[in-house]
């Protein structure tokens, strides 16, 4: 069975900084994209970063300069690197991990004051 644990969030001001892990468990980590979303109170989810086997990467026009996607395939890790924080930036991240079916974490609640 495929675990996804997302763990990092918290409360940050603006400028700061934060990191997300998630932690997969039971997957084909190293031969599926992963991906980290958000979604913000009232607003739809929406894609923040993706990270492909090869470790090609892809941003939201939002994060990018300021978000670094990377992972850790001996862990089976994901990480989101989280620079220069902005409050528009509050929401709960979620890992994803693309495959048939798709996957995807509890979430962890990132809020950026201003």
């Amino acid at each position: 069975q495929v675990r996804l644990v997302e763990s990092g969030g918290g409360l940050v001001q603006a400028g700061g900084s934060l990191r997300l892990s998630c932690a997969a468990s039971g997957s084909t980590f190293r031969a599926n994209v992963m991906g980290w979303h958000r979604q913000a109170p009232g607003k739809q989810r929406e894609l923040v970063a993706q990270i492909w086997p090869g470790d090609s990467t892809n941003y939201a026009d939002s994060v990018k300069g300021r978000f670094t996607i990377s992972r850790d395939k001996a862990e089976n890790t994901v990480y989101l690197q989280m620079n220069s924080l902005k409050p528009e930036d509050t929401a709960v991240y979620y890992c994803h991990e693309y495959g048939s079916p798709d996957y995807w974490g509890q979430g962890t609640q990132v809020t950026v004051s201003s």
